[in-house]
């Protein structure tokens, strides 16, 4: 009997662990521990770029409801960071995605290769290393982990000698809407400290 207690507890702190670990983690897959209290409330714009906002949406599980567009096209979900990306490029560039549904790591094709179209986005895909430096309106996509398997896309901002920004929607309750990544350059080859890579409109 006293066996069965001692694995039962162990069973169930390793639960708790397991979420206490999840929940540290923020979207963008950098290591943030969040504080659990905000001042802000659920749509409340925190942030904007090019006249487009960020909205607050709390715990980054959080989902309100699908953000459509008057003509129809699937913007995303409410406030998620793709309902960000996917608004910024639709009033922006006037863009919309030939398959407007996915999770935000399903942005970046894996099987493509450097400077290549992905039709799904009708958008350049460019790996992270890449030949072709990140320009600001990109969207920089970012894999699943252990916190967050759907991954994390956000548009770049500001582009810098070895340096970008980018803005961000839901990366967490404690997380700003901005954050820089460093970049290198070597030999013309392009890499960022984070990301699997980016895609955007270029002219052919």
């Amino acid at each position: 009997m006293k066996i069965r207690i001692f694995f039962f507890a162990i069973a169930t702190a390793s639960i708790l662990t397991v979420y206490a670990f999840r929940k540290s983690f923020i979207n963008n897959a950098i290591l943030t521990i969040a504080p659990s209290i905000s001042s802000h409330s659920i749509g409340e714009k925190l942030d904007s770029f090019q006249g487009v906002y960020v909205y607050y949406n709390g715990d980054i599980d959080h989902v309100l409801e699908r953000n459509v567009a008057k003509d129809g096209y699937n913007i995303g979900l409410k406030y998620q960071c793709v309902e960000f990306v996917k608004r910024y490029y639709y009033l922006h560039y006037k863009h919309k995605m030939p398959n407007s549904y996915g999770h935000a790591k399903d942005f970046y094709d894996k099987k493509l290769t450097d400077n290549s179209i992905n039709k799904d986005r009708n958008l350049y895909q460019f790996s992270n290393p890449s030949n072709t430096k990140p320009r600001v309106g990109d969207i920089l996509v970012f894999d699943g982990h252990l916190g967050n398997p759907y991954g994390h896309v956000a548009i770049v901002s500001q582009v810098l000698d070895n340096q970008i920004e980018i803005i961000q929607q839901n990366p967490g309750p404690g997380a700003p809407s901005r954050e820089f990544l460093d970049m290198e350059n070597n030999n013309g080859k392009y890499s960022l400290a984070a990301g699997l890579g980016w895609i955007g409109k270029r002219t052919p």
